[in-house]
């Protein structure tokens, strides 16, 4: 009996389902990759949203100027842009056919995905704006 057990069990880990579909695991990713989400910055469906509201002394006239920190949208960028801005490869890079230039210094986070990682979530955030 322990033997038949033992086998079935065997078989169950072998060709059983996956623990978690990629649905979930890019759900995970987009809320807390590497110790903070996405959905942080870029808001719940990819939309991108004000970060941060501060004030800057203009020099010239020496008046307070508000402005705001905002995320772009990632729920309608090409592939190619959403890796190269999660992966920092290249300092140049084209979005929607305008040359976006990066710097060592953006506030971004690198999050070190693979690319598999990256495939999966690219996925997942593109289908946000769908949801309601």
């Amino acid at each position: 009996m322990k033997i038949v057990f033992v086998f079935f069990a065997f078989l169950h880990f072998c060709f059983g389902t996956d623990f978690i579909t990629k649905k979930e695991y890019a759900k995970m990713l987009y809320s807390n990759p590497r110790g903070i989400g996405c959905n942080l910055c870029h808001g719940d469906k990819g939309e991108g949203m004000v970060i941060a509201k501060y004030k800057t002394l203009d020099k010239k006239t020496k008046q307070l100027i508000a402005r705001e920190l905002t995320s772009p949208s990632i729920n309608d960028v090409e592939f190619d842009c959403f890796k190269n801005a999660l992966k920092k490869t290249s300092l140049n890079f084209i979005c929607k056919g305008v040359v976006k230039k990066t710097r060592s210094d953006s506030i971004m986070p690198s999050y070190f995905l693979t690319d598999d990682e990256i495939k999966i979530l690219y996925e997942y955030v593109v289908n946000l704006k769908d949801k309601k």
